[in-house]
């Protein structure tokens, strides 16, 4: 699990990018805070529920999120990321859950959402926070039936993917203003991992220096 860097085995968490041998994708872990994420995501190499991934922007939230699909079971499999945050409410269902031909008048064929094409593997659920309460309610029905229904499906399928979701924003916070689900806090905050900004991991410097 660990590689070493200038021969200090403990400086570096290096860990299998998914679907390739020959990337990597390397935390430097000098820092009490990086040590504490390192020692987390031991902790969560042999489970499959749900990981908040909380930390401010350009923290480095997504890598995080890929070293634990890196290390989990489904390592072989998709890892794909939906940003909240930037698609608008209408088309995050669709990208979501996908679409049936003829749900809208431009649509001639069906079309694959994400938690359909990252079937085996595992979706980054980004700045989840960002989501509408109708969203979120339909977030916390797929977590709690794992199925999803495509827009203009008459029916509902199946799915099989891990669920991480990582946020910039106090989750506590947003449920006590109203502005995010407290059942859907409760299901998808199983567990929750921080990754400190840079300037609380100085000692982490020299090593992301030699790293880059």
């Amino acid at each position: 699990h660990d590689a070493p860097l200038d021969d200090t085995p403990e400086r570096t968490v290096s860990l299998r990018r998914a679907g390739s041998g020959s990337l990597h994708a390397e935390l430097i872990a000098l820092s009490p805070g990086m040590r504490t994420l390192a020692a987390a995501l031991d902790r969560l190499r042999d489970t499959e529920l749900p990981v908040v991934v909380s930390g401010e922007t350009g923290a480095g939230k997504e890598l995080v999120a890929r070293a634990i699909h890196a290390e989990s079971r489904r390592f072989a499999g998709p890892f794909l990321v939906i940003d909240c945050a930037t698609i608008p409410g209408p088309l995050l269902e669709v990208e979501l859950f996908g679409a049936r031909a003829g749900a809208f008048t431009d649509l001639q064929r069906d079309r694959d959402g994400i938690l359909t094409r990252a079937s085996g593997g595992t979706v980054l659920v980004d700045e989840v926070a960002g989501t509408s309460l109708d969203a979120q309610a339909k977030l916390l029905r797929v977590l709690s039936e794992k199925t999803i229904r495509p827009v203009g499906a008459e029916s509902s399928v199946s799915i099989d993917v891990r669920f991480i979701f990582s946020t910039s924003r106090d989750l506590e916070r947003e449920t006590r203003e109203g502005r995010f689900r407290r059942d859907l806090l409760h299901r998808i905050q199983v567990f929750t991992v921080h990754v400190p900004p840079l300037r609380e991991r100085p000692e982490d410097l020299p090593g992301l220096i030699y790293l880059f």
